[in-house]
């Protein structure tokens, strides 16, 4: 990853403008020594427009193994290999890339569901890879998730009331015992649902309303940035604008940031403020919504948005269909260099020796221009696609 600092060094000199929101800003690292200190850096608040999660070359691989009694082992299945981002308070960033890119796993990681292999992930500069015990219970109070399928997140023997309420039982601090019944309603209220329904269970609602329960079970500890884990590709075209309508009031009504994963680039690029595409377990390029849809410079970016289908007619006889060869890499044996060069019309002998940076290419670096960017190719141009 290139150091942000000398991109703006470089950026001055040449008379360029700063990016507003950068991809990686310099950590203001936190040194608690105590759980005491550690909660006290965690309830501080963050100026809208601040970094509040900062995720520097994250890492994670999966062994593997060989052998029974005694297991060996002889490879990695690498999900995640170098992830840097960061997050800004109250803004969204949508994740998007092909089944199998690590989105899922960067989410996972991002919560600690899963212990990272290297990197570190700084919540208000304070790396949480590093927490445990009483420190790590109150990030999590912080940083919540909805999950993808709203039929197996909800666990069916528990009432609706007892699903929202569970995080409760869990941080009694947020809410006591006799004000809980309460708490539970106004949150069905606040995500549409009627608060009569407290009582039900997740078979008595349709997939829509189980999402909404799934939201509402997110809100209940009033935390600050809320991971969206393809919340709503399991639902139809009509309940997922409701759904997306919902977390936008949502937002501004309680000032959340989003970390978004979908596969759908048109509910992506709704939603999100910035947008990242990755692939093969890498950030290919990331930039704003405009950038990223209207000027891609990385050619797996451009083949994304070639592949979506466009409802005029007219439009849709007029663009160039990008068809890419071949399948996916392994992530357990993936391409030297760059990884998409396997399946790239653009690759060159470099590409196979080289590893391209994550970095503005240098044909724009001091353009004020959209295509100004960061993306991970030695070969990065502009180019036009015809999308929904």
């Amino acid at each position: 990853m290139a150091d942000p600092t000398k991109k703006d060094e470089a950026a001055d000199q040449k008379g360029a403008p700063r990016d507003a929101t950068p991809n990686v800003t310099e950590v203001d690292v936190v040194e608690a020594a105590s759980v005491e200190e550690v909660e006290a850096v965690l309830d501080a608040p963050v100026e809208r427009g601040e970094p509040i999660l900062q995720v520097r070359n994250l890492v994670k691989h999966f062994p593997l193994t060989q052998g029974i009694l005694f297991k060996r082992q002889i490879g990695a299945v690498k999900a995640v290999d170098g992830v840097s981002f960061d997050l800004y308070q109250g803004e969204t960033l949508g994740i998007v890339g092909e089944s199998g890119c690590g989105k899922s796993t960067v989410a996972k990681l991002l919560m600690t569901l899963e212990r990272a292999t290297a990197g570190e992930v700084f919540y208000k500069g304070q790396d949480i890879t590093k927490l445990s015990g009483r420190a790590l219970k109150a990030v999590r109070r912080n940083i919540q998730m909805v999950f993808q399928d709203p039929y197996t997140s909800l666990n069916p023997r528990m009432t609706v009331g007892d699903i929202i309420g569970e995080p409760f039982e869990i941080h009694p601090e947020v809410a006591p015992k006799g004000d809980r019944r309460r708490k539970v309603q106004d949150l069905l209220d606040v995500v549409g649902l009627n608060p009569e329904y407290i009582n039900r269970y997740p078979h008595q609602f349709s997939g829509g309303q189980r999402q909404r329960i799934g939201i509402a079970r997110g809100l209940a500890l009033n935390p600050e940035i809320i991971i969206c884990d393809e919340p709503v590709s399991a639902l139809d075209v009509s309940v997922q604008a409701q759904v997306i309508n919902l977390m936008e009031k949502l937002q501004d009504e309680f000032n959340l940031s989003y970390l978004f994963i979908a596969h759908d680039l048109s509910i992506v690029r709704h939603i999100s403020d910035r947008v990242g595409v990755m692939y093969l377990g890498k950030m290919a390029e990331i930039g704003t919504d405009e950038e990223i849809y209207d000027h891609p410079t990385h050619p797996y970016t451009q083949a994304l948005l070639s592949a979506v289908p466009v409802p005029d007619p007219e439009a849709r006889d007029g663009r160039e269909r990008i068809i890419l060869s071949g399948d996916v890499p392994s992530p357990a044996n993936p391409p030297s260099g760059c990884r998409f060069r396997t399946r790239c019309w653009k690759a060159e002998d470099k590409c196979a020796k080289e590893v391209p940076l994550l970095a503005i290419p240098e044909r724009f670096v001091g353009q004020n221009t959209p295509a100004a960017h960061e993306s991970a190719c030695h070969f990065a141009e502009e180019k036009d696609v015809v999308h929904a």
